[in-house]
């Protein structure tokens, strides 16, 4: 998928999602082995709906319709047999990789439920911003666990909570506090860091980017969006003053928006893991882009490729790396 059309797509809290086509029964020979996982008996997960999911037995064949909830499973050492749009993903999470197994199931937009269905999972794990009527077809054939996704006003917390939910359902909560646990030591080693280095206090904008025709839209991270809660834990502040969504805290300008961050000395980070930098290449020739603070002071990072702002703990802890090496390097 083109970088432009995922920039808009990664936490759209807006987006209204609908199911693709009819369901049939799966192919035979369609099933693929289920990959190791735990074993145990029954478990009942309450999701972010309220909805109490009950499953036979730790899921193990698991089909994930957004990408921070896939990282998350392979992070608990699930890896899933079905997920959205699995090129792209390679491109943009690099934290917790796919097997070449992965069955994709159609764009994270417009998942198909054939494929989906086909592939006999255990069990279905999206994000709750999703439209209710492909939960409600998905349910006729799968059990469908529903994460949170996002909450911008406490994001950090709500990822901890998806993640563990997950773990429940996969039988893998005691990995799952292993994690966190990593996390959290992390997260205190950044901000020790970053203090030591005098860096405490400092600003940032967080911003991803694409261009249609001569026209570039940018989307600066507010305070409640993931990736800026995980700055401002890590001793740092956010300086971009315009509006943001409830959701994922984010909002949405033009490079002439830019020109209200006031911030002398705030550094800005993006995004531009799908290939096309409107950054460095779009604004290139830019008087307004030229004339900002940070771009003058050479206060622009592109992030690496493929730390994916919208993640679970694997992303974030990378997140963090990146932090260290802008803000304390």
């Amino acid at each position: 998928m083109p970088g432009k059309r995922l920039a808009a797509l990664a936490g759209c809290a807006l987006l209204l999602l609908g199911a693709c086509g009819t369901t049939e029964p799966p192919a035979e020979g369609d099933r693929s082995p289920a990959p190791a996982g735990a074993s145990g008996g029954p478990v009942t997960v309450t999701d972010s709906r309220g909805a109490e999911i009950t499953l036979d037995a730790p899921a193990e064949r698991v089909v994930a319709l957004e990408w921070a909830e896939a990282e998350m499973l392979v992070t608990l050492g699930v890896m899933p047999v079905g997920v959205s749009q699995v090129e792209d993903y390679g491109k943009w999470v690099t934290a917790a990789k796919l097997d070449a197994s992965v069955r994709d199931v159609g764009t994270r937009a417009e998942p198909n439920v054939d494929t989906i269905v086909g592939l006999e999972p255990d069990l279905v794990v999206m994000e709750g911003y999703r439209s209710a009527p492909l939960v409600e077809q998905l349910e006729q054939y799968v059990p469908v666990l529903v994460t949170e996704g996002s909450d911008a006003g406490d994001n950090l917390n709500r990822m901890r909570d998806d993640f563990t939910m997950i773990a429940e359902a996969v039988g893998e909560r005691a990995e799952a506090e292993r994690v966190l646990s990593g996390f959290d030591a992390a997260l205190a080693e950044t901000k020790r860091k970053i203090a030591d280095a005098g860096a405490a206090g400092e600003s940032f904008v967080i911003a991803d980017g694409w261009q249609e025709g001569n026209a570039i839209a940018i989307r600066p991270y507010g305070e409640g969006a993931l990736a800026s809660q995980l700055a401002i834990a890590a001793g740092l502040r956010n300086a971009w003053p315009g509006e943001v969504d409830k959701v994922w805290g984010l909002g949405q300008t033009d490079v002439e928006g830019l020109t209200t961050i006031t911030d002398e000395d705030a550094r800005f980070l993006y995004s531009a893991s799908g290939g096309e930098d409107v950054f460095a290449d779009g604004l290139a020739d830019n008087a307004i882009w030229k004339s900002l603070p940070f771009v003058r002071a050479g206060h622009v990072h592109r992030m690496s490729d493929g730390i994916w702002t919208f993640g679970g703990p694997a992303s974030s802890e990378q997140f963090l790396d990146e932090l260290v090496s802008v803000f304390a390097s």
